[in-house]
């Protein structure tokens, strides 16, 4: 495998040096070029960026292959003030780590349990709400929007919204590509690849087909080192067979953290006038993922330090995933305006396990309730399910009058699922071996948890703008929304009582007015400011804690419902440029009410949110791209965000100060800088050279948001390099890559030592603490052909 590395190395490099092109003849200067109008649809009618009076970014689909990016922690990136907890594939679709303009007080930590709470912000794919990860193929463009979006966007996007904008068939010719990609990454001893299809079919003058697969096979990066032998039954060995006092059997696994997704889309367009087209579209994505791209610091319970991509749990955490969306979306034209219809449906499941025991260990579980048990291994299993029906109808008009208008009607049903059932495997053995079968309920599960809930979504929203003068544009926006929401938790402890299990059932309604207004100066053809006040909302909810009995949380009813949260955003911006120079300047200040925290309790720690006060997010963001010379393109961006609590932040259970007023809010550095640098060049041979140089920098950020607990840490700043040479014809193209250029190691999120690590007192000897890390340095080539 070491040979097979080098090798690879060596040619990557050797094709990206002379992918430069310095070594290579020239042929006469092109003329000089004008930057391309970027097109988006974020207001619901098409428009160009610079036109849009509030920051918006967008990269397209074409950029994010010709950078070879697949993932949306990659994809980012791209844009500064926007940061996310990178997580890897693993569980990528359980919850959305985005976060703008710094709202967010969910810890690094997160990402194994479907959360209660919406995310701050929401994600879009087409017209579809759904956050669902999917990999990035099949892009027309994605867009991002800054700012709470409650008027055209409805609840979560207190922070802003992000929309996948996927490519559509084309009537008018025969369209077909084969792509792959073949690449090491360091600290893994094989190999990944990609594989990806597309057919663009005309069936006639009014009707065409769209077919895109794509296969990932990545092969793993981190090795477990101390993995308990299980036997058949999925229960650790003790050594020499004895049950009471045998130490646990290690092995380890290398690479364990192995990729296989699948995906495919597949989209009909119909096209019988000028008036009207309709678009039929499928897509869905299965992954199964081997373990955590996550490494542990410090040691194992022996002393023993863990090395570069080592994981410390003492069991394979895999996760498991399938997703499928199906929409209809028509457009009618009636002259003044155009009708609008998206109807969508989409079910998202998965499963994980997790390893617990470093945190039970941290808590004195093991030797207060599970009586020592030799060889402890918490495992949690973990599944979700996210399904809905989502309807909306809009009314668009068309240009050209004093007053442009979108206004629509929205509906959604929406089931959610969350379950965890949580085991000690081998401790009815144990039990059995101390005292016989008398004192044992006879199963291995400690835990259940079953949370099902059932929202609805109606709403009624528009916005109008009016050209009060040429120059002077004034938008006002509102949305009507009227919540239903149930919820339905089980909870037991079936490993103590078996009829200790305890039902509960909340039901909360809500309605109200989201407002917006904006005004837009065109103070010249090429310059425009703008002033907006935005309002975002996300819903409230209900917890499941148990009061009474053995394990009833003290002061728990505290936790039986939580409120809604919402945000005002004040902003002001300047958007202007020439046709080798755009910009759009921004300042804004966002005002957080009622603040929703994920959290636990503080005895028996289940799972509760709870409100906090309030905090606030000012900044400002800086965004630029440019056409240095004839052939040289730059893009860049900075955004400083200062995101605290402005009163402390109190827990109900006991009215104890968890934060201060003051304290940073969690995973949004202060500083970012995004940078991207493209070199193209045209050959006599008709072949064109292209280089893409990138990087990406954050400053230092916060792992929690709760002061002195065992998670809070502070992560040091990171930056990222990546470059990408490309030799092109008309027809195909070759591309050699590396990503993370130095190897860099930028953490995002913890599981902290003190939260979860190796506790020799309780019989722990692994390692559950983990940090966060980006993808390390990868190698590789890519082709495209195109037909």
């Amino acid at each position: 495998m070491k040979n097979k590395h080098q090798n690879l190395s060596k040619n990557v490099l050797a094709l990206a040096i002379a992918a430069t092109g310095f070594s290579l003849p020239t042929v006469a200067a092109e003329e000089p070029v004008v930057l391309e109008e970027v097109l988006v649809t974020a207001g619901r009618r098409e428009q160009s960026v610079q036109d849009i009076p509030y920051n918006i970014s967008s990269v397209s689909g074409d950029k994010l292959d010709a950078s070879q990016i697949i993932d949306a922690a990659e994809m980012i990136r791209n844009f500064a003030g926007i940061s996310l907890v990178d997580r890897g594939f693993r569980n990528s679709g359980v919850t959305n780590g985005i976060m703008i303009r710094g709202i967010n007080v969910e810890s690094g930590a997160t990402g194994d349990v479907a959360l209660s709470t919406v995310p701050t912000v929401s994600t879009y794919v087409n017209d579809t709400p759904l956050y669902a990860n999917f990999l990035l193929k099949d892009i027309e463009r994605v867009e991002v929007l800054r700012g709470p979006q409650g008027t055209l966007y409805g609840s979560g996007a207190l922070g802003g919204t992000v929309r996948y904008i996927m490519a559509e068939p084309d009537t008018q010719a025969l369209d077909g590509k084969v792509s792959g990609s073949y690449s090491q990454t360091e600290g893994s001893n094989g190999f990944n690849w990609t594989v990806d299809g597309m057919l663009n079919l005309p069936l006639g003058d009014t009707l065409a087909a769209r077919i895109y697969a794509s296969k990932v096979d990545a092969a793993g990066v981190t090795d477990y080192k101390n993995i308990y032998v299980l036997d058949d039954r999925g229960i650790p060995v003790a050594e020499g067979g004895d049950v009471l006092a045998g130490d646990p059997v290690y092995t380890s696994k290398k690479d364990a953290d192995t990729v296989d997704i699948d995906f495919v889309r597949a989209a009909l367009k119909f096209e019988p006038s000028v008036n009207f087209d309709a678009l039929l579209s499928f897509q869905m994505q299965k992954d199964d993922i081997g373990g955590r791209r996550q490494e542990t610091p410090g040691a194992d319970g022996y002393g023993n330090a863990y090395g570069d991509y080592e994981n410390g749990s003492i069991q394979l955490e895999p996760s498991s995933r399938d997703v499928s969306l199906a929409s209809l979306e028509m457009e009618l034209d009636v002259g003044f305006a155009s009708v609008v219809s998206s109807t969508s449906v989409y079910d998202h499941s998965g499963e994980s396990v997790s390893e617990n025991t470093g945190f039970y260990a941290q808590l004195g579980w093991i030797s207060g309730y599970y009586y020592d048990l030799p060889r402890p291994m918490a495992s949690a299993v973990r599944e979700y399910e996210d399904k809905a029906f989502v309807q909306e109808l809009r009314l668009v008009s068309n240009a050209g009058g004093a007053i442009d208008y979108v206004a629509g009607l929205y509906y959604m049903d929406q089931d959610l699922g969350s379950v965890q059932n949580s085991y000690l495997p081998g401790f009815t053995d144990y039990t059995i071996a101390l005292w016989g079968d008398q004192f044992t309920t006879g199963t291995d599960q400690d835990w259940a948890y079953d949370r099902n809930e059932t929202f609805k979504d109606r709403a009624a929203f528009g916005e109008l703008t009016w050209h009060m003068s040429d120059v002077l544009h004034l938008t006002l926006g509102a949305r009507y929304f009227d919540n239903q929401f149930e919820n339905n938790t089980f909870i037991a402890l079936p490993m103590y009582d078996a009829d200790n299990g305890r039902a509960s059932d909340f039901s909360f309604d809500d309605s109200g007015t989201l407002f917006k207004v904006n005004l837009a100066w065109d103070i010249s053809a090429d310059t425009m400011a703008y002033a907006t006040i935005s309002e975002g909302y996300r819903r409230g909810g209900s917890n499941a804690v148990p009061t009474e009995g053995n394990f009833g949380e003290p002061n728990g009813e505290v936790f039986n419902s939580y409120a809604p949260d919402s945000v005002v955003n004040y902003e002001i911006g300047i958007k202007g440029g020439s046709q080798a120079w755009q910009y759009t300047l921004s300042a804004f200040q966002v005002d957080w009410q009622d603040i929703q925290v994920n959290g636990s309790t503080a005895w028996y720690g289940y799972f509760v949110v709870y409100n906090g006060d309030e905090a606030r997010s000012r900044g400002v963001e800086l965004e630029f791209t440019g056409q240095l010379t004839d052939n040289l393109r730059i893009n860049g961006g900075y955004a400083y965000v200062n995101a605290e609590l402005t009163k402390d932040l109190i827990s109900p259970q006991f009215g104890n100060t968890v934060a201060e007023a003051g304290r940073r809010l969690p995973g949004s550095p202060e500083h970012s800088l995004s940078a991207s640098l493209e070199h193209s060049m045209s050959l006599a041979s008709g072949l064109q050279v292209i280089n893409r140089l990138s990087a990406y920098y954050q400053s230092d950020s916060l792992n929690t948001i709760v002061e002195d607990s065992s998670l809070d840490v502070e992560f040091d700043g990171f930056g990222l390099w990546n470059y990408v040479g490309t030799v092109a014809s008309d027809s195909w193209d070759v591309s050699a890559f590396v990503k993370n250029i130095a190897n860099e190691k930028g953490v995002t999120g913890a599981l902290t030592d003190g939260y979860m690590g190796s506790e020799p007192s309780e019989n722990y000897y692994g390692n559950g603490a983990k940090n966060y890390i980006t993808m390390p340095r990868t190698l590789g080539l890519a082709f495209n052909y195109h037909f």
